[in-house]
């Protein structure tokens, strides 16, 4: 059992940059893929990034190349979010999510993740 609690979220201007965190308690934290998912109202939930274990495979939605970024410390057995050249769009519910599967790469689809945060919402005014 893995339990997530993400923070950082808030109300931002366009332009401007916000960190989300994922801590995560139980065992096993190193061996979890994670991912941010994040859902706008009247949306659907939709892939954010994820990041491998050992970090060293990210995959990025087409909409965040280049403007967010992805990390985790696993010492500290939490994943963390920073935004940056926020727009509009971004506004909704973060989630983070974490993938105990066999994909070695980590996977966008948001039904294969077997854990989840309760979520933080991110507003970004224009």
């Amino acid at each position: 059992q893995v339990l997530l609690v993400e923070s950082g979220g808030g109300l931002v201007q366009a332009g401007g940059s916000l960190r989300l965190s994922c801590a995560a308690s139980g065992r096993s934290f190193s061996s979890y893929a994670m991912g941010w998912f994040r859902q706008a109202p009247g949306k659907e939930r939709e892939f954010v990034v994820t990041i491998s274990w050992n970090t060293a495979i990210t995959r990025y939605a087409e909409s965040v190349k280049g403007r967010f970024i992805i990390s985790r410390d696993n010492a500290k057995n939490t994943v963390y979010l920073q935004m940056n050249s926020l727009k509009p769009e971004d506004t909704a519910i973060y989630y983070c999510a974490a993938y105990g599967g066999r994909q070695s790469f980590p996977p966008a689809s948001p039904e294969l993740y077997d854990y989840w945060g309760q979520g933080t919402q991110v507003t970004v005014s224009s």
